[in-house]
């Protein structure tokens, strides 16, 4: 059995996929970059690259030497402004996007960007706690609500890590695979994966520039998570989270 899951790991299936069958190759337009706002909800505006005015210069040698994984954070909130920058460093467009979508911020096969980033929101400027989704299109954001015992759920939710309930924010990625499975098709699991990755080194680097720490996630309640963001579990789901907060000990310079 291990033998066999090994081989999601391996290229080897591009050579069996029938790329001439694709969604692509049979002429369908790709899936829509970014889930829809339904109803009423209302698009909140973040403050967009240049408007910043609390990132900390450091270089790119520092940031890098000073990553690690963070468990213990501080009470202290995170400003508007840099919980813009984490969101554009990990998931924005480096520039006005497309019909089709655009570069971002990370790479992702084919550029096709499949996921979606939500917050668990409990400490982050003036905004009321809760459950917001990121549009990155619009760079704005829309409030999901604010479920019962939300710190207790989104740590149950992360496998029982306490600290998912207790940072200033939590990000929960998704994965839609019919935006990859559009191109790559059965080729597509393994892409989708590397591409969380890319997505989620992003945020501790930028971590480092607003005295911040944060802890990748793969050990979580599948179930719980989904349920917690309201996705079906089958064309969307939870495939990563990270918990974000200041730790206390940071020096702006």
């Amino acid at each position: 059995m291990m033998k066999k899951l090994r081989y999601f790991l391996k290229d080897s299936i591009r050579k069996t996929v029938d790329f001439s069958a694709t969604r692509q190759s049979l002429g369908y337009p790709p899936p829509p970059v970014e889930k829809p706002v339904h109803g009423d909800g209302a698009i909140i505006p973040l403050p967009r690259p240049g408007e910043w005015k609390e990132i900390c210069a450091i270089t790119v040698e520092e940031a890098i030497s000073r990553r690690c994984s963070v468990r213990k954070f501080s009470s202290l909130p995170l400003s508007l402004d840099e919980f813009a920058f984490l969101l554009w460093a990990t998931q924005g467009f480096r520039s006005t996007p497309g019909p089709e979508g655009g570069f971002r911020t990370v790479p992702s096969a084919g550029c096709r960007h499949p996921f979606e980033t939500y917050m668990a929101v409990f400490r982050v400027g003036s905004l009321e706690r809760g459950l917001y989704r990121y549009l990155p299109v619009e760079h704005g954001m829309i409030f999901l609500g604010c479920p019962e015992n939300l710190e207790a759920r989104t740590a149950q939710a992360a496998m029982g890590q306490p600290f998912a309930g207790k940072a200033a924010v939590t990000f929960i990625w998704t994965a839609v695979p019919a935006r990859t499975e559009w191109r790559y098709g059965e080729a597509s699991v393994k892409v989708i994966a590397l591409d969380a990755g890319h997505v989620c080194q992003n945020l501790y680097i930028a971590c480092q520039a607003v005295g911040t720490g944060t802890c990748a996630i793969a050990a979580y309640d599948q179930e719980a998570a989904d349920g917690l963001i309201g996705v079906d579990g089958e064309e969307e789901f939870v495939v990563y989270m990270a918990p974000v907060g200041k730790t206390g000990n940071f020096t702006r310079s």
